[in-house]
């Protein structure tokens, strides 16, 4: 999906009350958001979950875009510790840009401006990867970003909207993949049950792969939406969520 730009990587753009959050800067990012009239410099951080070219292919461009190329000491940026320390994706030149780096780990509580945000457990995925829990004046909401499922793993996250990394349409390795791959995303079944459980008055599935592409992302989501009663949104390329829309629904 990335190699071929089925659809963008560039990650989400967070906007909450004036703080501006960029999550996931993946390939292609900074020319969708100049093309999207995003303005990198005014954000208030760039949060990385892990370390995958496909969340993190633009973090050191999107740094340099934070801070002016370097001429203007601002933002933070978080990220995991092996992001930084072995096989790092974020150049060593590059970190005494922004006004601080820190490193997210297990049951960390992290706060930008008025908005704070968890990462309440370590997810199970081949690189060391966190799920959020955002929380402004308010809304709170989450995101459960690449990893295998695991019992327990719903209890971790809450809040009105759900947001699901969900790559695979069901468990099984296609037949061309080495027999070594790690199923550590989620399938489209593993999401219904997050839904189930975690009962979000929204969710919003992302970062699919190619099965369920050629399945259609919205049908699916319309599917799922019928079987547990609940908004299920298939996210697309520039699509915009209004937390507005909770609001009006009320």
């Amino acid at each position: 999906m990335v190699s071929r730009q089925l659809l963008a990587s560039g990650g989400a753009w967070i906007d909450l009350h004036g703080t501006q959050i960029l999550v996931d800067p993946g390939p292609g990012c900074l020319v969708h958001a100049i093309n999207k009239k995003l303005d990198p410099s005014r954000l208030d951080a760039i949060i990385l979950s892990h370390k995958h070219l496909d969340h993190s292919g633009d973090i050191n461009v999107m740094i340099e875009a934070m801070t002016a190329g370097g001429t203007r000491k601002r933002g933070l940026v978080f990220a995991p510790g092996d992001a930084l320390n072995q096989d790092p994706v974020i150049l060593h030149y590059i970190r005494s840009y922004p006004l601080q780096i820190e490193v997210l780990v297990e049951g960390g509580t992290y706060q930008v401006n008025d908005i704070s945000f968890t990462t309440p457990i370590r997810h199970q995925h081949s690189v060391e990867t966190y799920g959020f829990v955002f929380r402004s004046p308010y809304h709170t909401f989450s995101w459960i970003t690449d990893t295998k499922y695991f019992e327990g793993l719903a209890s971790h996250y809450t809040g009105e909207v759900l947001i699901l990394n969900v790559a695979m349409l069901d468990s099984k390795v296609p037949s061309h993949y080495l027999m070594t791959l790690p199923l550590d995303h989620l399938s489209l079944a593993d999401a219904g049950r997050l839904v189930e459980l975690i009962k979000p008055r929204v969710a919003i599935l992302t970062h699919f792969g190619m099965k369920i592409w050629r399945a259609g992302p919205r049908v699916l989501a319309e599917r799922m939406s019928g079987e547990k009663g609940i908004q299920v949104i298939a996210a697309s390329d520039g699509m915009t969520f209004d937390f507005l829309q909770l609001e009006n629904k009320k």
